[in-house]
């Protein structure tokens, strides 16, 4: 049997029981305990691999796939309850594009890069470049998809300039480095593949970069940029 088939064969013993000690009952026969007389005794054997029915599967090796299969399970349930998305009846097409990004976004397959330009709740009109995967673990994004809340740039965003004070404001995040002073405009440095992400509308947003405009009614512009690295990990 190869590595792979053993692997097999204790993932479907682990999975079967929930302790080794009902492992090792399920070899013993009661020809077993007959002569033996000493449970205990029988489990020694079973576990040596001098008595038994079936795979001899050790302690330890038994004890690191139960646990690897359960920080699996619990891994998978964590993610699927930081999808705030999940169930949530979508109608505007900018929360739409924002859902099939979230779960990518969340795991680092895409990283994000959303523009929105419209009014505060001050009637003050702002506009910004936000860094979705970083939002995603510092907020909780529930408000937005259940709509309590509309998406915003804030000072501590990407970019973030308020239109009536004229106040600009840039900001490097875990994901993106910003380049600010450039000829070519505002810059984003994609610091996992150094990558850079170009947000003018006039040329092309980069290597392995898309520019999507999203026809939405809750901004006066919103546009996404997806960016996918080619770094092997």
């Amino acid at each position: 049997m190869d590595q792979e088939e053993r692997l097999t064969a204790v993932d479907n013993i682990v999975t079967q029981f929930n302790t080794y000690e009902d492992f090792l009952d399920s070899q013993i026969t009661s020809v077993d305990l007959y002569y033996l007389e000493d449970e205990g005794l029988a489990r020694q054997l079973v576990e040596l691999g001098y008595r038994g029915t079936g795979e001899v599967v050790k302690r330890e090796d038994f004890e690191a796939r139960k646990a690897a299969i359960e920080i699996a399970r619990l891994a998978e349930r964590t993610q699927k309850k930081t999808l705030t998305s999940a169930g949530k009846d979508l109608q505007d097409n900018f929360l739409k594009a924002l859902a099939v990004r979230e779960e990518d976004n969340h795991n680092g397959k895409v990283s994000t890069v959303i523009f929105i330009r419209d009014k505060n709740s001050h009637g003050q009109e702002v506009s910004g470049y936000i860094d979705y995967a970083h939002r995603l673990k510092i907020e909780d994004f529930e408000v937005y998809f259940s709509g309590k809340r509309r998406l915003l740039p804030k000072p501590t965003d990407m970019s973030f300039y308020n239109w009536d004070s004229h106040i600009a404001v840039w900001n490097s995040t875990p994901n993106y480095q910003v380049i600010a002073d450039n000829l070519e405009g505002l810059l984003f440095k994609y610091k996992r593949d150094r990558k850079i992400l170009n947000v003018d509308p006039k040329v092309p947003p980069g290597d392995n970069s898309t520019r999507i405009p999203i026809q939405t009614d809750l901004y006066i512009q919103a546009v996404i940029f997806d960016h996918i690295s080619r770094r092997k990990t």
